[in-house]
């Protein structure tokens, strides 16, 4: 019998899922939590083989994520399930340790496909992953269409959370790093998005999010 959490802050969601889950897997124990911390009480509790994670919940830390649920249970596989943008967010989640990402605009046979894949395979690549990582391949010709894809993971969250309204001294308590540190990574922002302020970066992160 396998084990599968379902992490995910709305309801609705969480049985649309539930259901589809049941429907491949008959005799799975289908675990819930509405929050990161409820999440990692539940792996906690007892051994996971799947978590099917959406990363926008209350209380997520982005894709610092991945590592924490790691940290409880060291070989649960992790398939994320989000309305995030898939080609700006998806590489850095597998990169973060992420078994496979599905976007929410999927139809469900591409959610069914991840999950039977990902617990089979141990690993799931979108096709609109797959044409942006083989087109990072070919560094001699590639260029991205969009800046923010040429930002790291680390650069990602901070401008999310900047964007959120985040102080710099509160990032810096939730990432677990220095206040000047993360001076530095709004700088570098700053830099590679070409703005001055947090107004023109917010401008200009909703036009490429919108775009993609």
């Amino acid at each position: 019998m396998k084990n599968i959490l379902i992490v995910e802050d709305y309801q609705i969601i969480r049985l649309a899922t539930k259901i589809l889950v049941q429907d491949l897997y008959k005799d799975a124990a289908i675990h819930e939590a509405g929050s990161f911390p409820a999440a990692i009480s539940e792996l906690s509790a007892r051994q996971q083989d799947l978590i099917i994670l959406d990363v926008q919940i209350p209380e997520g830390l982005g894709f610092e994520m991945i590592p924490a649920l790691r940290g409880v249970q060291k070989n649960v596989s992790v398939l994320i399930f989000s309305a995030i943008e898939e080609r700006i967010y998806g590489i850095h989640y597998l990169r973060a340790g992420a078994n496979g990402f599905v976007s929410k605009n999927s139809n469900t046979e591409e959610l069914r496909a991840a999950i039977l894949s990902v617990v089979d395979t141990g690993r799931y690549v979108s096709p609109r992953i797959k044409v942006e990582l083989l087109n990072q391949l070919d560094k001699h010709n590639y260029q991205a269409d969009n800046p923010l894809l040429e930002l790291s993971a680390r650069e990602i969250t901070i401008m999310d959370m900047l964007i959120e309204g985040f102080w710099i001294k509160e990032i810096a308590s939730k990432l677990d790093l220095t206040e000047s540190s993360v001076s530095t990574y709004k700088a570098r922002l700053f830099e590679k998005l070409q703005v001055t302020t947090l107004i023109e970066m917010f401008q200009k992160v909703r036009h490429y999010k919108d775009m993609d």
